[in-house]
């Protein structure tokens, strides 16, 4: 699992910088960001101290954040930010007894994401929810109508892509397990992200 989301981001990341009018690197790249949201869900669920996975997952936002603007928007933020959010806005909800307090969090968090250069902006944040609240059976729907609503709003139209590793984790739970058991080791899973943007951007400097 962690090997595929690796190799489809920097495909994705390959074919945005140096092949963006070839739509098939884009393609496969929509596979990588549910994966790491999946990841994200299940660190925040089984991590022994949520506010120290958070801190690491904000470690490598800031560690990646100048590779990321060298490499792909100068002015956005990395889709790790947009993770840490995430996991913020799980760790608050968790805690809160009020529906509307946490109903007015999810709608302040996802204004202030789609306000802010956010990767994927508020869809990220809704798709953590999916994946955090939703039932496997209502997982896909819930990922197609997102991407559908998104397509409207936003032109992505190729999000629609991102439903295939959504539909393995929902009705493939036994290839799921053995992608699963093939580990990465810890260092390489961190620390990816920081240096394939640096080397895009090193590419982009000398090429």
């Amino acid at each position: 699992m962690q090997w595929i989301a690796m190799l489809t981001m920097l495909i994705d990341h390959v074919g945005l910088v140096f092949f963006p009018g070839q739509e098939i690197w884009r393609i496969i790249g929509r596979i990588a960001f549910p994966i790491y949201v999946y990841a994200l869900v299940q660190g925040h669920h089984y991590t022994s101290s949520r506010p120290k996975y958070i801190m690491r997952l904000a470690i490598i936002a800031a560690i990646s954040q100048i590779p990321y603007q060298l490499a792909l928007d100068p002015g956005g933020l990395n889709v790790v930010v947009t993770l840490v959010a995430g996991a913020l806005v799980l760790y608050v909800l968790e805690r809160s007894e009020s529906l509307l307090l946490s109903t007015m969090l999810v709608v302040a968090a996802c204004a202030l994401m789609s306000e802010f250069p956010f990767d994927y902006g508020a869809y990220g944040l809704l798709l953590i929810l999916i994946f955090r609240y939703a039932q496997a059976s209502w997982l896909v729907f819930l990922h197609i109508l997102l991407n559908v609503m998104f397509w409207f709003l936003n032109n992505w139209e190729l999000q629609m892509w991102s439903v295939i590793p959504t539909a393995m984790i929902a009705y493939g739970p036994h290839l799921w397990k053995k992608l699963e058991s093939i580990r990465v080791s810890q260092w390489v899973w961190r620390s990816f992200y920081p240096l394939h943007l640096l080397a895009i951007a090193l590419l982009r400097v000398f090429i």
